[in-house]
């Protein structure tokens, strides 16, 4: 067996492997944005109030996050491919308890299961590093994080559309029958890789402490990305009221502009690229830059006219470009760090920028209530700004720690 995964280590991934993972990656993560353009109609079916009714996109996030932090390591001491396989059929169960749930109480249970078990999506990513050579590290990345964007970017649009012809309960049994298939076909077509534990479960999740306070470029990459996913998940928290109430458009209409980000996906294999190439600092503080000048167009301009909803179609795609480049140039760093240490890097880095999402949507529906689409626009720019004010205090590229640790 150890013999089979040094072979795997060494081989170039092929395209159709690539492609497998990629889109397994996005299947599973959409099923972490379907009921954030559904809470409407949710709450109403299930009796929510108004005010509980956050609990239903909350309370998967709060799922992810606890995923991240005690189930990602685990791909660091025992085999992954079962693990992944155990963890998408508690999906499953999840998404249809979720469909067919008689009262909020059991979907709300459900959403939290959900996001707990749609954490195999960043067990696939330093999985998909593990197959590939260390020249096509970056390209393998950038493809397979186009994947999971394309799956966050479609997940909102498709949600709608699907409810608004089947209801919102349709949404949930499709993803189940997907993820079933998903679930067969992974369990057949991925390679065996089983770490050799080196320490005990408990010892693990302690040292995740540890391993934040001694990884200066996971600290550092990580709250980069915290701070673009925060004005990320800022925008498409505000843009909707803002389309709605200045633009008169109805919930298809904001449906088709959720799918204009999409094209922002296109960023992450050509950031993996060009990080193979050794130019990951200079395009990260690109990346920053970008997501600032996003906001800051949309925040000039702030009439009711065709040109300031160009301008908002435009700046959708150019911060949606920004934050999964530079998602990618993160990962790339982190996953040159080690490969022992490889899920639990992920898992602290992914819970960070997550928990940097959740703030940014927060302070995206208090400075709506509170200043309009001013205030927020304006909090949309401070965000990467103080992410770039950080960049600036950077002395090494993630190449030279990675060669000093090498070394």
């Amino acid at each position: 067996m150890q013999r089979k995964q040094q072979a795997v280590e060494g081989n170039r991934i092929s395209n159709w492997m690539m492609f497998l993972l990629a889109a397994a990656c996005g299947l599973i993560v959409a099923n972490l944005y379907y009921a954030q353009t559904l809470v409407g109609p949710i709450h109403v079916a299930l009796g929510l109030s108004s005010t509980t009714a956050g609990f239903i996109v909350t309370l998967t996030q709060i799922g992810y996050v606890v995923g991240l932090l005690f189930i990602v390591p685990i791909s660091d001491i025992i085999e992954n491919r079962r693990l992944m396989v155990v963890s998408l059929i508690i999906t499953v169960f999840a998404l249809l308890v979720a469909a067919f749930a008689p009262n909020a109480t059991l979907f709300l249970t459900a959403s939290l299961f959900i996001g707990v078990g749609s954490v195999v999506a960043q067990i696939l990513v330093p999985y998909a590093t593990y197959l590939a050579s260390e020249e096509q590290r970056g390209r393998v990345v950038g493809n397979v994080m186009s994947g999971l964007l394309l799956g966050i970017m479609f997940a909102r649009p498709l949600a709608s559309f699907i409810t608004s012809i089947w209801g919102w309960q349709a949404i949930f049994i499709m993803s189940a029958i997907v993820l079933t298939l998903l679930t067969i076909l992974l369990s057949r077509a991925l390679p065996e890789r089983k770490p050799v534990p080196t320490v005990s479960y408990s010892k693990l999740i302690l040292s995740l402490g540890t391993l934040f306070k001694q990884t200066p470029a996971l600290r550092r990459r990580a709250l980069y990305q915290a701070c673009l996913f925060g004005a990320f998940s800022l925008f498409w928290t505000v843009v909707p009221l803002r389309l709605a109430d200045d633009f008169g458009m109805s919930q298809q209409g904001i449906a088709l502009f959720a799918l204009v980000g999409v094209g922002g996906a296109i960023a992450a294999p050509i950031a993996g690229r060009l990080a193979d190439k050794g130019w990951s600092k200079g395009l990260t503080g690109l990346a920053m830059v970008i997501a600032a000048l996003s906001f800051l167009v949309i925040y000039i301009f702030q009439s009711h006219s065709t040109a300031a909803l160009i301008l908002l179609f435009i700046s959708a795609i150019t911060l949606d470009m920004a934050v999964s480049g530079n998602l990618v140039l993160g990962q790339r760093v982190i996953y040159s760090l080690g490969s022992e240490a490889r899920g639990r890097l992920n898992g602290l880095f992914m819970s960070i920028f997550f928990i940097g999402g959740a703030i940014g949507s927060s302070l995206g529906g208090w400075s709506y209530a509170l200043g309009g689409w001013n205030f927020s626009a304006l909090i949309g720019v401070i965000l990467p700004v103080l992410a770039l004010l950080y960049y600036f205090t950077e002395k090494e590229t993630g190449g030279d720690v990675r060669k000093k640790q090498n070394g």
